[in-house]
């Protein structure tokens, strides 16, 4: 008996912050049959804001103090988007987006953090380096020290708008980092408060303390200034204030009063006057209980907070509890936040003060100790993460079970799904998608389709223009990221790829699609957002979609019949290579590895993207460059790896040629994760060509050459040309946006033997 839960609802998180990283752990570790979770987030990792003074102070390193949300994300089997929302549609319930189709949701949770409120001060958005978004800040971070690392003899000021406890201790961190950098060069340090006193927020011992500290540590403190203004000319900043003061600076940090983005109340959530969602005790908008926030977005009616991370900490399962049965239909439970919390507050080194309610302790070392081991246990939720592999038969009881499963709309039991042509998507749905479709983009008029979607029959009927011969190739493969829209761009540009290794011209292609199975709502959706980002592609190569077929699947899975036009004197065939050619190689390798590490959860998120970045490029421009440049021979690498289509080249031609492994062009990660054995299912067939190396022995140990069989998705092209013509054609490949491609090796002779002479 077939046991896949059918889609039934959508829960959409937007924002990887601290409260909805907790959540995904949740639902990880507890799935909820029937419900696709996805995340929305523009950042890969979430910082920990308790960690981030420690980073800024260099006490972590990077991964100490960041989520990586993609491993997370596939421990939760979560879609993620990396993507910026910019709004809500409440009445379709649908997130927005400036470059990608809406997303739509049942339920949606934010938790997108806020920024330092500076817009209402002249100056301050151009000239002031805003500590929140955090994944923002550490950029600028980055930058500054590694300026005053260069800049070993130039005195520079530095200063802190903002006297709350953020301030404060980043001031203590920024002054600790800089001088260890730069022990001897005279470094200047002012903080900014509008009030009187420092951490109006905390006890007044804590705040005379920190006070102290500060000002033995040679900070000058501004109590009782409140900012105006700043000003920038070419020597330095100006920071203006309301008593006259002005104080030169280089770099003006800004750790004010923190503001909500915009599109929240623009979508008509209910906000309070500093644009912050206004939520229950529940963790529901007052207006829109389909919508749930927390985290510094989120302002509780009845219980008001200050803005701290340890809010957003303590709502995360709550949040998650309530999500879960929002999604079930049942009751939900207030939370109600505490109204004394512990705070332990840094002070530049390895020491930390300690402040509840009236009472503060420190600054002590083994508060510092203290502070570090709740902060790594914290963090370790979200990288000791284990593959949740269920048994079949406690699936199939809870699917089985679980009150969202749709009643039966016919004599099929609902966990049964049919096959043959049953299994069909139905054509309600293909046609509300392809009209969506239709509607948000614009196809490229091809005169030579005679029948097409327009004008839909029982097959597509096309022309091939007099003197050129129809190309054909097709390609099908599992999804391999969890985002229908990127997958639809990263198919499209791998299937195009066989066109572009022939010397051929998109024409027109037919798509064949396996989708989740769901309500017809949820196939449409699924449907709309893979065929969405395939068509983008398509129409960016003038090659419109003109047919296909669909059917219900456990899985998405998608490929392309693609047709192309070419002269038959110009294509580029395997048996073109020749004795005295270059072989270039246009894109990294790696996506093999790189997403079976991925598998496990024990690749990087920014791996991950910096994969998927290159397999969203397409390979016509590389395929102009190779014309160009007179190329008789051209392939892409895909699921044989660069060795198994090397092979082919090398047969078809009967050369022997020799290969710089030195010279492979290596994905972020894939040399770490190959090296740690995480090879592709694919990997032992693809060891086979081997036995073509002459020297396999000496090169066998080799770091990079595992990589030499991995499978790629969405691959760079290989290509032989002239020598004298490859240093001319690498510079325009580099200039043409592939700024990985390689001068591999070069084709040493004719031989009715073929081999592969490697070097390292």
């Amino acid at each position: 008996m077939q046991s896949v839960q059918p889609i039934v609802k959508d829960l959409v998180l937007i924002g990887g912050g601290h409260s909805h990283a907790i959540v995904l752990k949740q639902f990880g570790m507890k799935p909820l049959p029937g419900i696709r979770l996805t995340l929305i987030t523009d950042v890969m990792h979430t910082p920990y804001s308790g960690m981030l003074p420690g980073y800024v102070a260099g006490l972590y390193r990077f991964d100490d103090c960041h989520i990586d949300l993609r491993p997370l994300c596939q421990f939760a089997q979560a879609q993620m988007v990396v993507d910026r929302a910019i709004g809500l549609d409440l009445t379709q319930n649908q997130v927005l987006f400036a470059d990608r189709p809406p997303i739509t949701f049942d339920i949606a949770s934010i938790d997108i953090g806020s920024t330092p409120s500076a817009a209402t001060i002249p100056g301050a958005t151009e000239h002031s380096i805003p500590v929140k978004p955090i994944s923002q800040f550490l950029q600028y971070w980055e930058q500054i020290t590694a300026q005053v690392q260069a800049d070993f003899n130039r005195p520079m000021r530095f200063a802190v708008v903002g006297g709350g406890a953020g301030g404060v201790e980043l001031m203590l961190s920024v002054q600790t980092r800089l001088q260890q950098i730069q022990p001897t060069l005279p470094l200047e340090f002012h903080l900014f408060q509008r009030g009187n006193r420092l951490l109006p927020e905390q006890a007044a011992s804590a705040a005379n303390q920190l006070q102290h500290i500060l000002i033995d540590r040679g900070v000058q403190l501004h109590l009782g200034e409140t900012v105006t203004a700043i000003k920038a000319s070419s020597a330095a900043k100006q920071i203006h204030c309301k008593s006259g003061l002005t104080v030169e600076c280089d770099v003006v940090f800004w750790v004010t009063q923190a503001a909500a983005a915009s599109w929240l109340a623009n979508s008509g959530l209910e906000t309070d006057d500093r644009g912050f969602i206004q939520i229950s005790e529940t963790l529901q908008s007052i207006s829109h209980p389909q919508v749930f926030a927390a985290g510094d977005v989120a302002t509780m009616v009845n219980h008001p907070r200050p803005k701290a991370g340890v809010f957003a900490v303590r709502q995360g399962k709550p949040l998650a509890d309530n999500l879960r049965r929002a999604l079930q239909g049942q009751a939900l439970q207030p939370f109600i936040p505490q109204k004394q919390f512990l705070s332990l507050i840094g002070t530049g080194g390895r020491s930390a003060i300690a402040s509840r309610s009236n009472l503060t302790i420190g600054a002590y070392p083994w508060i510092w100790q203290w502070k570090d081991r709740i902060d790594r246990r914290f963090m370790q939720k979200f990288s000791d993460l284990q593959p949740m592999m269920q048994p079949k038969e406690s699936r199939q009881t809870e699917a089985l079970t679980s009150p969202l499963t749709p009643a039966p709309s016919s004599s099929v039991p609902p966990s049964m799904h049919c096959a043959g042509c049953g299994s069909k998507v139905g054509s309600s749905i293909l046609e509300k998608v392809l009209s969506r479709i239709e509607k948000t983009t614009d196809r490229p008029i091809c005169p030579d389709i005679l029948i097409g979607l327009d004008a839909p029959d029982d097959a597509a009927v096309l022309t091939v223009p007099s003197g050129q011969v129809m190309v054909q190739t097709l390609d099908y493969f599992r999804s391999l990221v969890n985002d229908p829209y990127l997958f639809g761009q990263i198919a499209t540009n791998h299937c195009l790829s066989d066109l572009y290794a022939m010397n051929a011209a998109p024409h027109s292609a037919l798509a064949i699609v396996s989708v989740p199975y769901g309500t017809a709502d949820k196939l449409a959706e699924t449907l709309y957002q893979l065929l969405s980002g395939a068509t983008k592609i398509l129409n960016q190569a003038e090659a419109p979609l003109i047919g296909g077929h669909t059917i219900e699947g456990a899985e998405l899975a998608f490929g392309l019949s693609c047709n192309g036009l070419a002269n038959p004197d110009r294509l580029w065939r395997k048996s073109g290579m020749q004795p005295g050619q270059a072989l270039i190689l246009t894109k990294p390798l790696g996506t093999g590895t790189l997403f079976a590490a991925d598998m496990q959860l024990q690749a990087k998120g920014r791996w991950i993207e910096g994969a998927i970045d290159s397999m969203l490029q397409s390979n016509q421009a590389a395929a102009a460059c190779f014309r160009d440049y007179s190329a008789t021979a051209c392939t892409d690498i895909t699921g044989f790896g660069l060795l198994g289509h090397l092979v082919e080249m090398i047969r078809a031609s009967q050369v022997a040629i020799e290969l710089d492994l030195n010279a492979l062009p290596v994905l972020d990660g894939a040399k770490a994760t190959a090296q740690q054995g995480f090879l592709s299912s694919l990997h032992p067939q693809n060891l086979k060509a081997a036995q073509f190396i002459q020297n396999l022995k000496q090169i066998i140990h080799h770091p990079l050459y595992p990589l030499l069989f991995d499978p790629q998705t969405s691959g760079g092209l290989l290509a032989s040309l002239p020598i004298d013509q490859a240093t001319r054609c690498l510079q325009a490949l580099r200039t043409s946006g592939y700024p990985h491609s390689r001068i591999l090796g070069h084709i040493t002779s004719s031989t009715p033997t073929p081999t592969i002479l490697i070097t390292s």
